[in-house]
């Protein structure tokens, strides 16, 4: 039995023609599946927990805020797997896992696929990450985002990523991994199980959701006047092959900032989190490409 955790906006508006195409298919494949609605921010967690101790495979009907949730309220895993049919407006997730944004193509992966071991992140807390954690300007700039009522989705990512780049400012940290300590005034710290955030932007070009490492980039003290270069290069996936970008690979790794930063985890903004990360492997079972 599957348990579809549906995010309403999903079977709204733009969505809503995807969203039917993806029921419709879960039908026509024959497969036994419920539905469940997330009515408030957060709902998702209970709801993946509740279907978990039932015994229920997964299936996340919606984008990397709700996935996030769905994972943080996973439990059962030598019972029960995790599927995702996105229809986000980024949809990062998807991509490193090589699920298809079509919707009726993603039921078929479910479908026809077997659930494999994929990686995903542990945090303080009891928080997890799937995708991409970081601290730094990704952080201002999904507040503009937030802040911003006259452009959405990736349009609006990536105006609040150019206003963000203008205003910038380093952010001084030590960062622990691999049984050393490094110090930065970096502009951006972020740690990808996943490689893309913003809807694109491969911020993590070189990590791999199966690899059992955290792929950590920082860009470390770069000048104003190398900035719209970074942003190219950002754009184009290949940051890392800045001279300011410092790139490592660990299977623990925690920042120690000179004062409290927001941490955000697959997009959603903590406060007060210890920016403290670990790399769970073969454990979750995901339908995935």
């Amino acid at each position: 039995m599957f348990r579809v955790i549906v995010n309403p906006q999903a079977g709204r508006g733009k969505k809503k023609k995807q969203y039917d195409r993806a029921i419709g298919r879960l039908r026509e494949r024959g497969l036994p599946f419920e539905i469940v609605r997330t009515e408030a921010r957060g709902a998702a967690k209970e709801l993946a927990r509740q279907a978990c101790e039932a015994g229920c495979d997964v299936i996340v009907v919606g984008g990397d805020g709700t996935l996030h949730e769905a994972v943080n309220g996973f439990c059962n895993f030598e019972r029960c797997a995790l599927g995702l049919i996105p229809l986000g407006t980024g949809n990062d997730f998807a991509a490193a896992a090589n699920i298809p944004e079509d919707p009726v193509r993603a039921v078929d992966l479910i479908a026809d696929g077997t659930p494999v071991y994929t990686d995903f992140m542990q945090m303080p807390q009891g928080v997890r990450g799937i995708n991409v954690i970081g601290t730094g300007i990704d952080v201002e700039i999904l507040r503009r985002c937030r802040q911003n009522r006259l452009f959405r989705g990736k349009t609006g990512y990536l105006l609040s990523l150019v206003v963000s780049l203008i205003k910038f400012k380093n952010y001084e940290m030590a960062v622990r991994f691999n049984g050393k300590e490094e110090r930065y005034k970096t502009l951006i710290a972020c740690i990808g199980n996943g490689s893309r955030i913003g809807g694109g932007i491969r911020m993590c070009p070189q990590a791999d959701i199966a690899d059992g490492l955290l792929d950590f980039v920082a860009v470390d003290n770069v000048k104003k006047l190398r900035v719209p270069a970074a942003f190219v290069k950002l754009m184009k996936g290949r940051i890392l092959e800045e001279s300011f970008t410092r790139f490592e690979r660990c299977e623990h790794l925690e920042v120690l900032p000179a004062k409290p930063l927001t941490v955000q985890v697959d997009g959603e903004l903590y406060d007060g989190l210890p920016f403290s990360v670990d790399i769970v492997k073969n454990t979750l079972r995901m339908y995935r490409g």
